[in-house]
């Protein structure tokens, strides 16, 4: 994994009220710091790190040959009281259908943890990240909770 990788470049152009239009590369999409048409930034930043997480969980689940058929990740953040509410605890579940082993997926939620979620490693470090996940049979529907 020593290939280097691009900056990451977005461009960011006001909309009027609190809504902005992001494009990076050939993807656009928009920021509303209201929350109506869009997410707010740390709905975003949310998204990004479960996003981060999840992604390698499928890669590195499938990399294993894992009998991965779906995962969904539900992140709940607590935000600081007074400014700047960062966010000081998160939660992070996942709900992966499939005959997947435990140990993989615990394997696979450490390495992400620990060594390749780049978003996570670049949040505060003090930040009281949970990471908890359940396995449903692939014969199972995953249900939502």
């Amino acid at each position: 994994m020593g290939d280097t990788k691009p900056p990451v470049t977005l461009d960011l152009s006001w909309d009027g009220q609190l809504q902005f239009t992001a494009r990076a590369e050939d993807v656009q999409f928009t920021l509303d710091g209201d929350r109506t048409i869009g997410p707010a930034p740390m709905q975003m930043l949310a998204a990004s790190l479960a996003g981060c997480m999840a992604i390698d969980l499928v890669h590195i689940l499938t990399k294993g040959r894992q009998p991965l058929v779906a995962l969904r990740a539900r992140l709940t953040g607590e935000r600081a009281d007074q400014e700047p509410r960062r966010f000081e605890r998160i939660a992070l579940h996942f709900t992966i259908q499939g005959d997947v082993q435990a140990g993989a997926v615990e394997r696979s939620i450490a390495l992400s943890h620990e060594k390749y979620c780049s978003v996570w490693h670049s949040l505060r470090q003090d930040i009281d990240l949970q990471i908890t996940y359940d396995i449903v049979a692939a014969a199972d529907r995953a249900g939502a909770h």
